[in-house]
């Protein structure tokens, strides 16, 4: 790459190796002073990797890194800080019981005294981040703790952390990967307002309609290596995604008219209560047939976890029935449901989904180790775990640097998802729950869920399925009720209603 006094930030010829992979393959390019630069790429294709490096989280194998025309070696986070780089991970970094104000300052706490006794001004840090927040349209509360926020106010707290930081170069991780619809907007439009403001905004991501709103250029990454550097406006999205997941990607689903069988799963009068003792779910009945996929929309935190977590047995009902094929469920625990014929996938992948220290043969398993041929008269057999693993791999296309020997703990967001997802799809389960199945997944493995949870269907698998993408359950859903507060406010065929007649419901509206 010739000298180009126009890009604040080059990459050239960038090579990192791990154990069984290539993160990234001789990778070259140029971020331009106050764009909007996305980096697009599948799960795995080693968006993360080349940002971390640029943060010095990692340092390349091969190749140099230019920061304002001059080479340098970024051997740490805090030396990147120094560079004015600054990163928001996909995973926030804050500690949850400091206040907005504590967080944002710590490691650099302004001082003051009283008398002759040096303190921290925290006082003074509260106006000087309020005064900063409303700069850049991220109006928050100071003195709030971490833990009694939304998740959208600590991206808030996350960007601030940089700005504080006197960041000019701002490389977002998936940043709408855990936001809903509205909070979405509002994100995108302080990312324009930060370039308005003079930065340069680094976007890691994989959802293509946020790329067209806001980004000025992308590049593509596809398994480690930079197959595109293209200009935003004038590239259509189609060409993107193919470049993204190297073959033409079909945005249309074809569904199939349902087909409903008898009923397998039955909420009635459903109430679930938090831990101070206030309900989040509040008498709630529906009933799912087999062959009919049941979705509930609704804005985050309005009690659709709790339904899905309720009904898979992880916490308990504090009123109400549950039953599955006619037999009462109430009170199973969690493997009596999972024999009764119920599969889950959860929303919280790394918590819930799977065991990170664990081999991917070994999560693959997780659900049946103790039965035959994984378990005879009480001993392992580690050779079935593996023809297992090597068997769904294949079938899922599960990206690992070791394969079956992988620790799941090593592998990108979305492949852990798809572990997950084949796992339970493989239990060849009556009743399937699907929360989030698509969060954090790029367009080909998007496609590639959807698919398979119209499969099930086809099969005349009882799907319950969450999200908090309104188009995935408009597209999906034949059967949708909408959620507010606890309480479902509209239960009716989903293709009786529009996206904006469900967004009012989402919003409180109540059933005329």
């Amino acid at each position: 790459m010739e000298e180009n006094s126009e890009y604040i930030v080059e990459m050239r010829h960038i090579t990192k190796k791990f154990p069984g992979i290539v993160a990234n393959d001789d990778i070259s390019l140029g971020i331009k002073k106050g764009e909007i630069f996305a980096l697009l790429g599948e799960n795995g294709a080693g968006k993360s990797t080349l940002m971390s490096m640029l943060f010095g989280m990692y340092e390349p194998d091969e190749g140099e890194i230019w920061v304002r025309g001059e080479k340098v070696r970024i051997t740490s986070p805090r030396y990147a800080t120094q560079l004015n780089i600054g990163m928001v991970h996909q995973h926030f970094k804050l500690v949850s019981n400091y206040t907005i104000t504590e967080n944002i300052i710590l490691g650099l706490e302004p001082r003051t005294k009283v008398g002759i006794l040096p303190i921290v001004d925290t006082k003074g840090a509260d106006k000087k981040i309020a005064a900063l927040s409303k700069q850049f349209g991220l109006e928050v509360e100071p003195t709030q703790v971490i833990e009694t926020v939304s998740v959208s106010t600590q991206q808030r707290v996350e960007i601030l952390k940089m700005l504080y930081r006197e960041a000019e170069i701002l490389i977002f991780d998936e940043p709408t990967a855990v936001l809903t619809p509205q909070e979405i907007d509002s994100l995108l439009e302080i990312l324009r307002e930060l370039r308005r403001g003079g930065k340069t905004i680094i976007l890691i991501t994989h959802k293509l309609e946020e790329i067209k709103r806001v980004a000025d250029r992308c590049a593509v990454l596809c398994r480690g290596k930079l197959v595109g550097l293209l200009d935003v406006a004038s590239t259509s999205t189609k060409t993107i995604a193919s470049l993204m997941v190297g073959h033409e990607v079909n945005f249309e689903l074809e569904k199939s008219a349902p087909n409903f069988g008898k009923e397998i799963l039955c909420v009635s009068h459903m109430t679930v209560k938090n831990r101070d003792g206030f309900p989040v779910v509040r008498d709630v009945s529906f009933s799912i047939r087999g062959g009919e996929i049941f979705a509930v929309a609704g804005v985050s935190g309005n009690g659709q976890e709790e339904i899905a977590d309720a009904v898979a047995g992880i916490i308990p009902l504090s009123d109400g029935t549950l039953t599955m094929n006619g037999e009462d469920i109430t009170r199973l625990d969690v493997r009596s449901r999972t024999e009764d014929g119920m599969a889950y996938i959860p929303e919280d992948r790394q918590n819930t989904g799977l065991v990170l220290d664990m081999s991917l043969a070994e999560n693959l398993s997780l659900k049946n180790y103790y039965q035959e041929p994984y378990c005879v008269k009480g001993i392992l057999h580690p050779e079935e775990f593996d023809k297992k693993g090597e068997r769904l791999i294949a079938e899922y296309d599960i990206r690992s640097g070791q394969g079956i020997r992988t620790q799941v703990r090593s592998m990108s967001g979305g492949n852990q998802q798809k572990a997950i997802v084949a796992r339970e799809i493989e239990m060849d389960s009556p009743l399937m729950i699907f929360v989030q199945p698509t969060r954090g997944l790029d367009i080909g493995a998007i496609e590639n869920i959807h698919r398979q949870i119209l499969a099930e269907r086809e099969k005349g698998r009882a799907i319950l399925l969450i999200s908090l993408e309104l188009d995935e359950i408009m597209q999906l859903a034949d059967t949708l009720g909408v959620i507010y507060n606890g309480e479902l406010r509209k239960t009716a065929p989903a293709d009786t209603m529009t996206k904006e007649e469900v967004g009012r419901y989402m919003m409180g509206v109540k059933e005329e």
